[in-house]
């Protein structure tokens, strides 16, 4: 019997990513003619089926899945979502679906524009990547029966499905990691209550101050973005408290990042003078030349959990419902100093 080509194979003699593969065989945009006649080219010669012809094949159903991600998400050094975009990309090939994405605009948001991949009835449900505002949320409820699964954020109105990590553990493992190396004046860097999952690392961040017996300094909470947008802002922002604690829990590793800039602007070193941890376990290459003590998020894994939960939910399944919680692992670098107490 033949070998089974996958879209890896290709993607591989070709030298690019299976995403950009599986956009030239679905006729999808984001690439040069050539480089899209050169993919299905290939892809003849070495014999490729399609998977949705091989599923369909065996009777199972193939689904169209959208992807809605916030413009506010998809700026140059927001890779953590690119990348996580590009997992539930692949993870819904390998189950025979593709997938449709469209960046929603803070103009569409505010005006509650319908979404055109669900206007178009161009998909069978959605993966709501990052955050999008309640209203919004809601108004795409009202006016469409899509079947929708939200990843990387929940607003816990009760009736929702989404897939998140378990922030308020991360931040709450983080900020005791701090404790046990010596630090006992610790800061957060955040803007609270501008996503949930920033609100939930600082509630585990606060958790672990008041179970140590030191309770939050106001000056010691940094905002890192507008609280209405979600935009991150270097200049706006990162305002560095008279008294100095001897360390920050940063929100992500590109807040992390910015902060380890600030300080070593106003004559700080990292971590000789000032301890610093992140979240994620992703940054943009090049925006920090430590490797940052964080919190790993298994993003595919979430990936994972949303497109099946999805396809189980448009096929009429039994899926697991509610707030899915994915944990992660703490990852010791560079950017803390033991320190005497």
């Amino acid at each position: 019997m033949a070998k089974l080509v996958r879209l890896k194979d290709i993607a591989d003699r070709i030298g690019v990513s299976t995403v950009t593969v599986s956009k030239a065989l679905s006729g999808q945009k984001g690439m040069s003619e050539e480089l899209r006649n050169k993919i299905n080219v290939l892809a003849d010669e070495m014999g490729y089926v399609p998977s949705v012809s091989r599923k369909m094949g065996n009777t199972v159903k193939s689904y169209t899945l959208g992807v809605l991600i916030s413009e506010a998400f998809m700026s140059e050094y927001s890779s953590f979502y690119n990348r996580m975009h590009q997992q539930v990309s692949q993870i819904a090939m390998d189950k025979g679906c593709f997938t449709m994405l469209e960046v929603v605009s803070a103009e569409n948001e505010k005006k509650k524009v319908l979404p055109r991949i669900i206007s178009d009835n161009k998909v069978d449900g959605v993966i709501v990547i990052g955050r999008l505002s309640e209203d919004y949320l809601n108004m795409i409820k009202e006016e469409s029966n899509t079947p929708m699964i939200y990843l990387d954020f929940c607003n816990h109105s009760g009736d929702e499905d989404a897939v998140v990590s378990d922030s308020y553990h991360g931040a709450y493992v983080l900020t005791n990691h701090l404790f046990n190396m010596g630090h006992r004046y610790i800061g957060f860097v955040g803007t609270i209550l501008a996503s949930g999952t920033i609100t939930d690392r600082y509630l585990g961040y606060t958790k672990s101050l008041l179970e140590h017996g030191h309770p939050f300094v106001r000056d010691w909470i940094i905002p890192d973005r507008d609280l209405k947008t979600g935009e991150m802002d270097y200049d706006r922002f990162f305002v560095l408290p008279e008294d100095m604690p001897s360390a920050f829990v940063c929100t992500c590793d590109l807040t992390a990042s910015m902060m380890i800039k600030r300080l070593r602007e106003n004559g700080y070193k990292v971590p000789e003078d000032v301890s610093v941890v992140g979240y994620d376990n992703y940054l943009f290459p090049g925006l920090c030349d430590l490797k940052l003590t964080t919190f790993g998020v298994d993003s595919y894994e979430m990936g994972r959990n949303a497109v099946i939960n999805l396809i189980r939910k448009i096929s009429g399944e039994r899926y697991r419902q509610g707030v899915t919680i994915i944990e992660g692992h703490m990852i010791e670098g560079e950017s803390v100093k033991r320190i005497d107490p």
